[in-house]
């Protein structure tokens, strides 16, 4: 069966009475997640994994699910940061440099449905970038042997540190915790209790669901609770609420553009929507010699973020699937789930399970059609969920959070490890620590450990399996390329700097 043939099968699976719905639903809530400033993708994919669980959702339903929050939240992010100027996430900040100046200026309307429109139209070239090179690279990727995923992975955290902009060191701080905490109790091999202190609690490790709504759940309460005012004044969306063919026309070419960009740097590992983001905008400005209003209210400078925000969300799905290696934070906890079925993604994945796979891409398709059509006429709607006041926010977070956690194992130290994990993730997120670079490094801990052992046992011990292949040589230069990354740009900015100095 050829590409274009497993692809009707996937609409077959995704166009199911049963997974529509799903899909409604996930876009339904995605989008009021990410519209709740400081509630991002990763928190809504978070808490519904123990829900997906509870309704017993098979493996390709749950992960449709999933797959539009995800989605859902990318476009609800939008909201916050075009009529609050409160970005939801990392991702949308650039969508207040325009955005925000277009609502003062009484366009909030059509500021609003142009950044659905660049959603869209970003998650259709992603989804369409999804569609012809997930193939190419799952059967690529089956020449991958236990040296080269270990050497994979080892550039998947260098790229963390490589792309992390102005915190590089930080970035790999926080990966290395992530390794560290995924080698917590009894090693499978020797039976040896690592990192346990004593506890039987974790004897099993830290469970992946404990981890993920500590980190970001329960530290993104403690971080609500520091806001004392009880509701936040938006811009209203008034006036014309869609923008015309010639505001459409005006921005097409930086949607094509900005598409592109936001799914190439979806792929990467690490890079992730915030880094599309940024650099789609900066290109875009740079390039826009005539009527540059960048920053004042620019329709292009809306166009650009939006767009690689959503296409940097479909890419990402590319490593998760073919490689086992998450492209983002948010496909990390997606990753996560799969392995809650018993799931391993990769190379066979395609082979072996093409529902999951085909169905997912397809629910891509899905559900950013839905949310075109949800978002433009129900914006009115969804701005007045930005009213919600804080002291019904954080309780009704927290009870869902505990009841995630509690319905996993039913054991009240999941509970209390939760909240420890959560202090923990609030001291990082004030000291600038990067969280999902902690969770990347989580979800890779297991499976480097576990690739490394296997090549050892292949060689007998010798380390040399580690680049004996031309993959290890080619993955072992990127990642020497990613090492030195962070440096250059240090040396270009303290370059650039310098001269201004002389001149003052």
């Amino acid at each position: 069966m050829d590409t274009l043939g497993y692809l009707s099968h996937g609409f077959g699976v995704a166009l199911s009475p049963y997974n529509l719905l799903t899909a409604l639903c996930g876009t339904l809530i995605g989008t009021v997640v990410g519209l709740l400033p400081g509630l991002g993708p990763i928190n809504g994919v978070a808490l519904l994994i123990p829900v997906a669980f509870a309704l017993g959702l098979p493996p390709e339903t749950a992960l449709i699910l999933l797959a539009a929050v995800y989605l859902g939240c990318e476009y609800g992010g939008r909201i916050s940061s075009i009529l609050l100027n409160i970005p939801g996430e990392a991702s949308a900040v650039m969508t207040t440099l325009d955005g925000y100046p277009l609502a003062r200026q009484g366009q909030a309307g059509v500021a609003l449905s142009l950044s659905a429109w660049s959603s869209f139209i970003g998650g259709l070239i992603a989804t369409a970038g999804v569609v012809l090179f997930a193939p190419l690279l799952a059967k690529w990727a089956v020449a991958f042997g236990p040296a080269e995923y270990f050497v994979l992975m080892v550039f998947a955290i260098t790229c963390l540190a490589g792309m992390a902009g102005n915190k590089p060191l930080k970035t790999a701080v926080a990966a290395l915790i992530g390794l560290l905490l995924s080698c917590v109790g009894i090693d499978a091999n020797s039976g040896v209790y690592r990192f346990t202190f004593g506890s039987l609690g974790l004897a099993d490790g830290i469970q992946f669901v404990v981890l993920v709504l500590g980190l970001f759940s329960v530290s993104e309460l403690l971080v609500l609770l520091e806001r004392t005012h009880h509701g936040q004044k938006a811009i209203k969306a008034s006036g014309r609420m869609l923008f015309s063919l010639k505001e459409g026309g005006f921005v097409l070419a930086t949607n094509l553009r900005s598409g592109v960009v936001g799914f190439v740097l979806g792929v990467l590992p690490g890079a992730g929507a915030t880094l599309a983001s940024a650099v789609s905008y900066m290109s875009e400005k740079r390039m826009a010699v005539k009527d540059n209003k960048f920053g004042n209210g620019d329709l292009r400078g809306l166009a650009a973020p939006e767009t690689a925000n959503s296409a940097a969300a479909c890419g990402s799905m590319v490593p998760m699937l073919t490689l086992g290696v998450p492209g983002s934070g948010t496909t990390a906890v997606m990753l996560g789930a799969l392995t809650l079925y018993n799931i391993t993604p990769g190379p066979l994945l395609f082979q072996h399970q093409p529902d999951i796979v085909w169905g997912l891409i397809a629910s891509l398709f899905v559900a950013n059609v839905m949310l075109i059509i949800m978002n433009v006429p129900m914006i009115r709607v969804f701005t007045k969920v930005l009213a919600v006041p804080y002291w019904a926010l954080v309780p009704a977070v927290a009870i869902i959070t505990a009841i995630g956690v509690y319905a996993v194992h039913a054991t009240t130290f999941d509970l209390y490890l939760m909240i420890a994990i959560g202090i923990f993730g609030y001291v990082m997120r004030k000291l600038d620590f990067p969280l999902s670079a902690i969770l990347l490094g989580f979800i890779l801990g297991g499976m480097m450990e576990q690739n490394l052992r296997r090549a050892l046992s292949l060689s007998s011990g010798d380390l040399g399996i580690l680049y004996a292949s031309p993959i290890t040589w080619v993955v072992w230069a990127l990642v020497a390329v990613m090492i030195v990354l962070p440096f250059w740009r240090a040396w270009r900015a303290r370059r650039q700097q310098s001269p201004v100095a002389s001149e003052a």
